[in-house]
């Protein structure tokens, strides 16, 4: 079905009439709606991307089942020092996940990084517990496609189905602020440093928190002050931070020493995602997902999720492990079988570090091995991509061409799943903070 519906929505598009007003409708939210990532247009295709309702319930059940595993091993972490070495977490990072943030789970929203290739295997190779970007902008699109004509035309033969994303986080943040202990409508403020490419998308966030009531400043770290007990940046006083600014780059600028973290140590503001998701953020999590001998942590349904959900991951260093059943010498494994496998900076974000052994030459190989085994970093088996045909705009004409997708469930209060933000690429590093690629939105589509 989703094949004759690609072809389909294809040939409306080579009609002169729809081609022209989806370009037109598609620029002009891009120029008027805060639709660009710095200066590149955040979507460069013309099609959303299409998915049935059976296959959403497979990757919605997946993706609940590998949440509430990682849900459960953040638990763990919180109590186990010993395991929690195995994340290589800061002085400074030991130190503000104790803070008790008082609402539940910590990540009050978060993404999971998936494949789902053409034979259907669905497969999650990162937590981006943080602060995941991109929610707004996917919901904007969505917004934005649903004008078009061709979509109009379109649903005449196919139900839609698409999700509020804005208004979820949103909710989901109001749930945070009253679990803390909030009253009423909080004053929110975006924090993120000045200048980042992402802005466009706190504009679009604010103008959704001000429709729902709310007073919202977009907040540069270093405009914000503690006193008497509040925060506040300049006269506006801060009740709930919606967290954009990344945890390590704050504690490298400032370490422990911000009116942010004395305010959270004494619980005096409402910060949503909370601290511990820092433990949560690392990817050597996906070792202690991927690896057995960790899972007698887990339920035996969520072991099984686990094993068919999550590629081989192991933290780089000398050591003796399994794979596939043998037990292997890691390093000499790495080494050997670099075609199938990546390397990752254990803390870092947006592709920042990521090496994919079958795009490097042995020597480029050999020295990231060295690098990662003097720092913190893991290894993890290449998963199948899957790709699909999108239509563009290139040198003025209509293109055709096969892109690598990836599909991200968005996971609500630890373990809520609704929603996928999708990501298109030429390149196998589908990353669009990484500089390449392009955002869509996702329409849940069946026949009427």
């Amino acid at each position: 079905m989703i094949k004759k519906a690609i072809d389909y929505y294809h040939e409306l598009l080579v009609k002169n009439e729809y081609l022209t007003t989806t370009q037109q409708i598609l620029q002009e939210a891009t120029e008027n709606r805060h639709l660009a990532f710095g200066k590149r247009p955040v979507c460069s295709v013309l099609r959303p991307y299409f998915i049935d309702s059976n296959t959403y319930q497979f990757v919605n059940n997946a993706a609940q089942l590998v949440s509430s595993g990682v849900s459960l091993l953040g638990q763990r972490l919180l109590a186990d020092d010993i395991l929690r070495k195995e994340l290589d977490l800061t002085p400074e990072e030991e130190i503000i996940i104790k803070f008790d943030h008082k609402y539940g789970a910590p990540d009050v929203s978060g993404r999971l990084d998936g494949f789902l290739s053409p034979k259907g295997e669905f497969n999650f190779v990162e937590y981006n517990a943080e602060s995941p970007g991109g929610l707004a902008y996917g919901d904007e699109l969505t917004d934005t496609f649903n004008k078009m004509p061709i979509m109009q035309k379109f649903s005449e033969t196919y139900s839609l189905k698409t999700f509020a994303i804005r208004k979820k986080v949103f909710e989901t943040l109001l749930l945070a602020y009253k679990n803390w202990g909030g009253i009423g409508l909080p004053n929110i403020a975006i924090v993120d440093w000045n200048g980042v490419s992402t802005y466009g998308e706190f504009l679009l966030s604010k103008e959704c928190f001000e429709q729902n009531g709310c007073k919202v400043k977009i907040v540069d770290p270093d405009e914000l002050e503690y006193k008497n007990n509040n925060l506040y940046a300049e006269d506006f006083r801060v009740d709930l931070i919606y967290k954009r600014v990344i945890i390590g780059e704050l504690l490298n600028k400032f370490g422990l020493n911000h009116p942010i973290m004395e305010a959270a140590k004494n619980n005096d503001v409402c910060i949503a995602n909370a601290f511990q998701v820092q433990m949560l953020y690392k990817k050597s999590c996906f070792a202690l997902l991927s690896d057995p001998i960790y899972h007698s942590i887990y339920p035996k349904k969520i072991v099984t999720a686990l094993l068919k959900h999550i590629p081989w991951t192991r933290k780089v260093r000398e050591c003796k492990t399994i794979y596939q059943n043998n037990n292997i010498d890691l390093v000499e494994f790495i080494v050997n079988n670099q075609d199938k496998l990546v390397l990752k900076p254990n803390g870092e974000y947006g592709g920042k570090g990521v090496v994919l052994g079958w795009e490097s030459t042995s020597e480029e190989w050999k020295e990231t091995l060295k690098i990662a085994l003097s720092k913190s970093y893991i290894v993890q088996e290449k998963v199948p991509l899957g790709t699909e045909v999108y239509p563009s705009i290139i040198d003025g004409k209509l293109s055709f061409d096969e892109r690598f997708l990836d599909l991200d469930p968005y996971v609500w209060n630890g373990n809520q799943i609704e929603g996928c933000g999708i990501r298109l690429s030429k390149l196998a590093l589908l990353n669009v903070t990484a500089g390449g690629g392009s955002a869509t939105p996702m329409f849940i589509i069946d026949n009427k």
